[in-house]
């Protein structure tokens, strides 16, 4: 029998989960362990972290802290990573609470802004945060979707920054992907904003089985007896796909023999076997009721040439009357879209694709189409979309089966392995709840293919949550305006990547003293009777410093001087490229002046036309003379190529004997500019020869300790120096930003306190990319009389980021290089060096230059011109360009706010008006 003190603790906890037990009441299964705990938190008025893998219903929490706040009178804020997770939220709640009750803030979006419910993305929230908003003070919880978002070294300080800046009347439910430090992050999460509980799951609701898909067919990747769901570290592999790919390796060595063993360009032997085709990987899928299933491909044309390479091979995977279903669907979702911008869009193929049950889906997509292939996938519509791993993240959209056609995949500089996280990521999409028994993981094989590395990939289900705050200059002058200097700096003090450092200082000590002892250890070793051999090994280092030092400087003068170069070249210059697989001589055929990353376009001495790039020229490049160029030379005309190139041969003999020339005096001048350096080198080799141990006849041995005493000492001063920086290594960036500010007139320094001045104002409300040099643009008035087009343009110069294998052609600059927006243009550059070198100075990392890969799009676009129109000659994809002009709207909308000059303010206006329209204002 209960006492009367344990019936009145149950009855108040009866009444106060009251609405959960009416909201699970309302669901169509019962609530998981780990959902039942959170959501009991929640209601007991906790903060909570919810770190569960992807599609185990996490969001299921989210939902209920809504409708807790809800039934509270208290307002709820879910926020969300990304805008289209954003829009999906935000239908899901208002089809729930009704339109009047739910709102939406996307930055370019505003729709009930005062509701109790509103939706947003995170940096919404953390503007609203730093306006000091009223909105907030009735508000009871804050639910962040995907917070694994803050290792984003992009975007990730966003979360920190709302986490650290809510008021404490605030609850925050937190929900994460399965992390393998998510104790670590709850107990931040706790010191920060009190009590937190940490609820952890590692179950799948639908199993999940990993396979792979070879020409002999599809595989279980385990052995036989391996729990797929709890494999271990190092588990077992199916035996006979161990034998498939041992003979595949066997092969591919025999093939690197019939090449004479030379790696292949990338540095990767030439394969024996190719991968399956694609239509063959659909085909297998189908047999084996696989289907529906997301194909991972790691490059946006590669999904389009998948859906082609599957339509070729005549596949239709939908029904008659599934057809008619997705017609329907498409014709109403789409009957907005202008009737001139269909062409662009490649509507006709993307929907004839998509009757056949086969779609793509990627960033290079409008937003619509992505939303249409959503729909239609969840609506179980679609069998097949190929998609970039940005479907991974966030939306919705699980499948039976996720096919991952490689291991590898590009980030922007070069080809990496996957890790853990991002397969486990990826596929966890994979296994439907309430439809699917179980969910399957096909890797394809693929050249390279190793089923170990697979094995470790597929049994790791966790990754670390690793911090990627940094103050940026907006951050800084909010924090000063707001808490002032000292106060700023304890709150950073606060941050979680704060708190991380502060924990790895433990161990870092212990490996400092560890190594003091073997220092002293090898200081024994290395005696020398002859004198102080550590002194004289000292001399040894020096001179291999000197010797490293001297190659980097003239890396770097070559760098320099390649760039210069590459800037300077016009049209019908002929180049020498010094080594590489550019090698050899090609003519300027499409000059770029562009200072910061000239990108001109040459045909080579072969008659192959590519754009050329520093990055890619470690030797350098020599102007070697010029040639006459045809006033209408097509680079894109194989004829017009070959005849050039016969030019260039012809005129080979000039060429070199310039060349020879130019060498000699670049020589001399170089023998007067290395003096210095060759004379540092001689002083030491004769300190070294007058040293009492040079003639030590053990002097090598005694080398060979000394060398492990420096490469100790080595470590040893690493390992301190990481200590130095880790120990308020954040407050120590926001000091160094401050000073820029200062020494750019955003603070005023009076008495040791640092006070915002008009500028400084001004720069609170920019929060967009590149915000100081936006900001810098805009205290000089580098931007001032350009008209809505030219500031359009020069605001997306630094807001895009270029991708490389979008990259053919050299931007251009409408009223050219030397016009209105071309003089507007080398400003901003000019303002950002500035700007950069501060930050080089104080060992701040490098600012990201302008680009001016969008200002002819974007230009276009803000004078009226059609989708088609300002595509055309580029290689932008029309998602992108949606998505850029949404991007400078964005800042666009902040200039109007807070440009000192009335002309500016009234150029951002005319310029947003004119960006939305059409398949951007959809």
């Amino acid at each position: 029998m209960t006492s009367p003190a344990e019936r009145y603790a149950a009855d108040r906890a009866r009444r106060r989960h009251a609405d959960l037990a009416e909201f699970e009441g309302e669901l169509s299964f019962p609530l998981d362990p780990f959902q039942r705990a959170a959501c009991e938190a929640v209601a007991e008025g906790h903060s909570v972290l919810v770190a569960a893998p992807t599609g185990a219903g996490k969001t299921l929490v989210g939902e209920y802290a809504v409708r807790h706040a809800f039934r509270q009178g208290e307002k709820s804020f879910y926020t969300t990573p990304i805008k289209a997770l954003s829009n999906q939220k935000f239908h899901d709640l208002t089809r729930a609470y009704g339109p009047g009750k739910v709102g939406l803030l996307t930055g370019d979006t505003t729709i009930n802004p005062d509701a109790d419910i509103v939706v947003m993305t995170t940096e919404v929230l953390r503007n609203m945060i730093y306006a000091g908003s009223s909105t907030l003070d009735r508000l009871g919880v804050v639910i962040l979707d995907e917070v694994h978002y803050l290792a984003d070294r992009f975007r990730g300080s966003v979360w920190e920054e709302v986490i650290i800046h809510l008021a404490e009347r605030t609850s925050i439910v937190a929900l994460s992907a399965t992390v393998s430090n998510a104790e670590e992050f709850g107990a931040w999460l706790s010191e920060v904003r009190g009590d937190t509980r940490v609820v952890v799951s590692e179950h799948r609701p639908v199993p999940l089985w990993p396979h792979v898909l070879l020409r002999e067919g599809i595989f279980d990747l385990y052995a036989p007896g391996v729990d797929p769901q709890a494999p271990g570290l190092t588990p077992a592999l199916n035996p006979e796909l161990e034998a498939i790919t041992k003979r595949s390796r066997y092969e591919d060595s025999r093939a690197g023999a019939r090449v004479g063993g030379r790696p292949t360009r990338g540095g990767r032997r030439p394969a024996g076997r190719r991968a399956p085709p694609r239509f063959a990987v659909i085909d297998v899928l189908d047999q084996q009721g696989l289907l529906p299933a997301i194909v991972f491909v790691f490059s946006r044309a590669g999904c389009e040439d998948a859906v082609d390479q599957v339509r070729a091979a005549g596949m239709v995977l939908t029904t008659e009357a599934e057809r008619h279903e997705i017609s329907r669907i498409v014709e109403e979702r789409c009957s907005a879209l202008p009737a001139a911008d269909l062409g662009a869009l490649g509507y006709a193929r993307w929907r004839d694709n998509l009757e056949a049950g086969i779609a793509a889906h990627h960033a290079g997509m409008i937003p619509l189409f992505k939303e249409v292939v959503e729909e239609l996938f969840v609506a179980g519509l679609l069998r097949v979309v190929f998609a970039t791993e940005t479907l991974a993240l966030g939306i919705n959209m699980p499948a039976r089966s996720v096919v991952l056609e490689k291991l590898v995949k590009w980030d922007g500089q070069g080809h990496k392995d996957l890790t853990a996280g991002e397969y486990t990521q990826l596929t966890g999409r994979a296994g439907r709840r309430g439809i699917d028994v179980e969910g399957h993981a096909v890797v394809v094989e693929h050249p390279g293919f190793d089923a170990t590395q697979l094995g470790r990939l597929a049994s790791r289900r966790t990754y670390p949550l690793i911090s990627s705050f940094q103050p940026t200059y907006n951050m800084a002058i909010n924090l000063v305006a707001t808490l002032g200097v000292e106060r700023a700096r304890e709150v950073l003090e606060m941050s979680f990547a704060q708190y991380q450092a502060d924990q790895s200082v433990v161990g870092k000590a212990r490996r400092a003293k560890e190594l003091d002892a073997t220092l002293a250890g090898y200081a024994e070793a290395v005696a020398c009777d002859r004198g102080d051999f550590i002194e004289y090994a000292a001399l040894r280092e020096r001179l291999s410093r000197l010797q490293k030092n001297a190659s980097r400087t003239s890396a770097r003068v070559r760098k320099e001087a390649t760039a210069a170069t590459l800037a300077a070249l016009r049209r019908g210059d002929v180049i020498r490229v010094g080594g590489g697989r550019r090698s050899g001589l090609a003519v300027v055929v499409e000059a770029d002046d562009n200072p910061v990353a000239p990108r001109p376009t040459v045909v080579t001495e072969h008659a192959r036309v590519h754009r050329l790039a520093v990055s890619e020229l470690h030797h350098g490049i020599e102007t070697v003379g010029t040639v006459r160029m045809p006033r209408r030379f097509d680079p894109r005309n194989a004829r017009s190529r070959r005849e050039l190139a016969q030019v260039v041969e012809e005129s080979r003999g000039d060429f070199a004997l310039r060349r020879a020339k130019a060498r000699a005096a670049a020589a001399e001048e170089a023998g007067d500019a290395s003096g210095g350096n060759a004379a540092q080198e001689l002083e030491v080799r004769r300190l070294l020869r007058e040293h009492p141990c040079h003639q030590c006849p053990d002097r090598e041995t005694h080398a060979r300790w000394a060398e492990r005493y420096h490469r100790t000492l080595r470590d040893k001063d690493r390992v301190v120096g990481e200590i130095q920086r880790a120990t308020g290594s954040i407050a120590k960036v926001f000091d160094k930003r401050l000073q820029i500010l200062d020494a750019l007139g955003y603070v005023d320094t009076v008495d040791g306190v640092p006070e915002l001045t008009r500028a400084g104002e001004m720069m609170r409300r920019l929060y967009a990319e590149n915000d100081i040099v936006i900001a810098e643009a805009l205290r000089t008035g580098a931007w001032e009389g350009l008209h809505a087009p030219a500031l359009a343009a020069a605001v997306s110069s630094l807001l895009y980021q270029g991708r490389r294998e979008d990259e053919t052609r050299p931007p251009n600059i409408p009223g050219g290089p030397r016009g209105v927006l071309g003089t507007a243009l080398r400003d901003t550059v000019r303002l950002w060096s500035t700007v950069d070198d501060l930050q080089k100075e104080r060992g701040l990392p490098d600012l990201p230059p302008p680009h001016w890969g969008i200002v002819g799009p974007i230009h276009g676009w803000t004078q009226g011109k059609g989708l088609d129109a300002v595509l055309k000659g580029s290689d932008l994809a029309a998602g992108d360009m949606v998505r850029w002009c949404k991007q400078v709207i964005d800042a666009l909308d902040q200039i109007a706010e807070v440009a000192p000059s009335a002309s500016v303010r009234g150029a951002a206006l005319t310029a947003i008006k004119a960006i939305r329209r059409g398949v951007v204002a959809y």
